[in-house]
């Protein structure tokens, strides 16, 4: 059986790759740097003797989601699991932020996973069991201040995650969003973060190759939010009762400083 994975050339998407692999997956990998999917599909093969197929594309561009569907199921009548990982932040006051490439996050970030969704349910759909991951993040849970629309973002996609969820309760396929905290990868750099915030999370980050490790547990245990660390469960379950502009206090205290 198939495993797709967009934004799997580093980071959490590189580490679910590979975690899937172990597991018998075969790999569709899909992400813009080419040679670093090669490479991947390169360590597939050596570690877990498994095939990766790899697409290099920008998933952010039009018809993305289309192109990266047609190409799955030209490779593959077997797909189950589908993990829409690609995605990335900005940091900095809205207004200060350009509006393209916040509305280029926002494609990436919320419109592409459910494109591609709506696109290969059809063929997860033909599988004895399949699964969905889609990653959003702690910040789902809150308003972040200065992160403001990837918070939003990330959000709605745990809202989607859950409502498609409870519709497919009753079929084949599985509904899971993974919510990680700090993670050891680009995404600080990718945001436009200095090295003073980049600083203070590492502190608290966790690899993403424990991360991984945790998702496609919880993904194939069938579990609706996946919360990787103790620490980051006791904070995004705080959110539901603190008081919002307490919640919305903390997070701008740890981020806006740095401004």
């Amino acid at each position: 059986m198939y495993a797709l994975v967009t934004g799997a050339s580093r980071g959490i998407g590189r580490a679910i790759a590979l975690q899937l692999a172990q597991r018998g997956h075969d790999l569709l990998l899909v992400a813009r740097s080419e040679d670093q999917l090669k490479a991947l599909a390169q360590e597939i093969g050596q570690k877990h003797q498994r095939q990766a197929q790899v697409l290099a594309l920008d998933l952010a561009a039009p018809g993305a989601a289309e192109k990266t569907a047609a190409w799955a199921t030209q490779h593959t009548n077997q797909l189950a699991v589908l993990v829409n990982n690609a995605g990335y932040g900005l940091w900095g006051r809205f207004e200060d932020l350009g509006l393209a490439e916040q509305q280029n996050m926002l494609q990436l970030n919320m419109a592409l996973p459910v494109a591609l969704t709506h696109a290969l349910l059809p063929a997860l759909h033909q599988a004895p069991q399949a699964y969905i991951l889609n990653v959003a993040s702690t910040a789902a849970y809150q308003a972040v201040p200065s992160l403001s629309l990837y918070a939003a973002s990330k959000a709605f996609l745990l809202s989607f995650s859950r409502g498609l969820r409870y519709e497919l309760k009753a079929r084949n396929v599985s509904v899971s969003c993974l919510c990680p905290g700090a993670t050891t990868t680009d995404f600080a750099d990718r945001a436009g973060m200095g090295a003073e915030l980049q600083a203070t999370a590492n502190k608290v980050s966790m690899t993403a190759e424990a991360v991984a490790a945790i998702a496609v547990a919880g993904l194939l245990a069938g579990e609706a939010e996946i919360i990787p660390g103790v620490l980051n469960k006791v904070s995004a379950g705080l959110t539901s009762v603190v008081p919002k502009g307490i919640v919305e206090k903390i997070a701008a205290g740890i981020y806006e400083k740095y401004l």
